[in-house]
């Protein structure tokens, strides 16, 4: 049981403090969003340009 009031402690106190992505985190999240953002425009225009009769 001394275990699971630790953990549950940890856990209380890793909630309670905040800490702010770096700089290097950030570049990271907004190139990872642009480039799955960019690859889905190429999906689709693949799509669009090599199998036309599914749309429309």
């Amino acid at each position: 049981m001394a275990d699971a009031t630790t953990i549950k402690e940890e856990l209380e106190k890793m909630e309670a403090e905040y800490e702010p992505l770096l700089p290097v985190e950030k570049k990271l999240i907004i190139w990872s969003i642009g480039f799955g953002i960019g690859l889905l425009f190429v999906l689709v225009w693949i799509s669009y340009t090599f199998f036309p009769a599914s749309h429309g």
